[in-house]
């Protein structure tokens, strides 16, 4: 993931109902692509790695 550029997962539709996610190296910021100044989800990058993990695992719906 190239770092501190926002991008638009691969799996988001054409709906409007996407989030972006940036890699700042020390944290990883994820913000909703409609309302990108209304505020924005931090997590360091091992907790990233586990939200991710448990979503791919189908853990969380």
């Amino acid at each position: 993931m190239e770092r501190n550029v926002w991008r638009t997962s691969s799996r988001s539709g054409s709906n409007g109902q996407c989030v972006e996610v940036r890699d700042r190296g020390v944290e990883i910021d994820v913000r909703d692509s409609k309302a990108p100044t209304a505020g924005t989800l931090r997590f360091t990058p091992e907790a990233w790695t586990a939200f991710t993990g448990t979503l791919k695992a189908g853990a969380v719906e």
